[in-house]
């Protein structure tokens, strides 16, 4: 069906069925604001030099922040942090109020309690649409144990542990 318009909302709701992961981006901007978003775009890119990608809507007021930062920090989120997965993905408000965060390269918000972290020197960015896809070479991280958040078909869930024996 060629002259079938292209539906906007179902190819959201198709990519939905793609389980990813969270993370939060954070970020010192140029000017010293501290800037956080919640994102499940993250990929690796590649292992030599290390390298990892995510993207960010062109319409978020952290764009800018990001974009001048010299260095950011991609952090993977545990299945017990719901609560900073949303506060980082609303505008607007102070999503560093409730948090004691260490900084990072270029002074870049450290988030304790995350599956694994990544301060990455802000390397280069891509025109992907709406979005800006934006690729950080890793020049520290961190990793513990723990299970992950993941999103799935519009909402948060966590996956279970593995059972011994099954």
């Amino acid at each position: 069906m060629p002259n079938t318009p292209f539906d906007s909302r179902e190819f959201r709701n198709a990519l939905g069925n793609f389980a990813t992961g969270v993370t939060i981006v954070t970020a010192k901007g140029k000017n010293g604001e501290l800037v956080g978003v919640t994102a499940s775009s993250f990929n690796s890119v590649s292992l030599d030099p290390p390298l990892i990608l995510w993207s960010l809507d062109r319409s978020s007021t952290s764009l800018q922040a990001i974009e001048t930062a010299s260095h950011f920090c991609v952090h993977i989120l545990g299945d017990a942090q719901a609560d900073e997965c949303m506060a980082f993905a609303k505008s607007g408000v102070d999503k560093f109020s409730e948090l004691s965060c260490d900084e990072g390269l270029g002074g870049a918000p450290l988030i304790d309690g995350c599956l694994g972290r990544f301060e990455c020197r802000n390397v280069v960015h891509h025109d992907g649409g709406d979005h800006v896809i934006i690729i950080g070479e890793v020049e520290r991280f961190v990793t513990r144990e723990g299970n992950p958040l993941v999103f799935f078909r519009g909402k948060l869930s966590a996956i279970a542990p593995e059972m011994d024996g099954a």
